[in-house]
């Protein structure tokens, strides 16, 4: 059994814990706002530039000269897994949600013959993928520097991402992250990014009577929009990813801090129980010894 003092050292260590983990909280919450703000914002830019380009796209459909990022390259022998991940742990299972749905994807495409190929954004996701896909792993980008995230940082992944494209690297890129609900759901979500998913629309009679004339040609258009689009939805992708990780952290340090109460209050309840033992304990021996004499 342990001593009291051991005791009394593992319940202060345990309150310290306690205090760490509900600075951690205050801290998530603090930061969460601006981040669930910034995810939010990022959201109808995001759609609105899906739906102009999808508008576009159906405008050029079936021209010989539309972009490889709009048509592809006709195979999907080579498969591009680009996963978003945080820096940082603590998070419950933020990181590890999003490395599951991309090693699920990973190997059903395995088991169908394709070749697959990661590009990581974010530590923790490299860290845990870099275990079972080492020599599969084409591209990693940290973000641990990056105080505020900004346009430019999605802008670089993006430019990384087109260039291995046009250079033959791949055939399908699917962009992995964890969307933004609330603080305790997130979820995790794959999105195929290249070649565009362009959904078909159902037209109003207005829409479908109208004749547009684009100036420059669509694919002309296209060929600037197209990059602009996919670096975007990484822009987006980061948001959401960050307002998740603090949601997921808050969260996560809410069931610390309340575990450590828990913890507090049965190691206090098994300390006075020793020393009550102790102390009857040694009123018995003095009760024994005084009626011996």
């Amino acid at each position: 059994m342990a001593s009291l003092k051991d005791m009394r050292v593992r319940i202060a260590s345990t309150k310290a814990t306690q205090k760490i983990t509900k600075a951690m909280q205050m801290v998530a919450a603090s930061k969460l706002r601006r981040a669930q703000t910034a995810a939010e914002a990022a959201r109808p830019y995001a759609e609105r530039m899906d739906a102009v380009i999808s508008n576009i796209a159906s405008a050029a459909a079936g021209s010989d000269s539309a972009p490889l990022l709009l048509t592809g390259t006709g195979r999907d022998q080579v498969q591009l897994l680009l996963v978003c991940t945080g820096e940082r742990g603590l998070s419950g299972a933020f990181n590890s949600s999003i490395v599951r749905l991309a090693r699920e994807r990973a190997l059903a495409l395995m088991n169908q013959g394709k070749e697959v190929k990661f590009f990581c954004v974010g530590r923790k996701g490299y860290e845990q993928l870099r275990r079972q896909f080492e020599k599969q792993i084409v591209g990693h980008m940290e973000l641990r520097s990056v105080k505020v995230l900004g346009y430019k940082n999605a802008e670089e992944i993006a430019r990384k991402i087109v260039t291995m494209y046009e250079a033959g690297e791949f055939d399908v890129a699917t962009l992995f992250y964890a969307q933004f609900k609330s603080v305790i759901a997130q979820v995790p979500t794959a999105q195929q990014v290249i070649p565009l998913v362009v959904e078909a629309k159902q037209e109003t009679a207005a829409s479908a009577s109208a004749v547009y004339d684009y100036e420059p040609e669509e694919n002309e258009i296209l060929a600037d929009l197209l990059p602009r689009n996919l670096a975007i939805q990484i822009f987006r992708a980061l948001l959401e990813n960050n307002a998740s990780f603090y949601g997921a952290q808050m969260s996560a340090m809410d069931n610390a801090t309340r575990n450590a109460g828990d913890m507090i209050k049965k190691q206090t309840l098994i300390y006075n129980r020793t020393r009550q033992a102790m102390i009857t304990k040694e009123l018995i021996e003095i009760i024994s010894g005084a009626e011996a004499i």
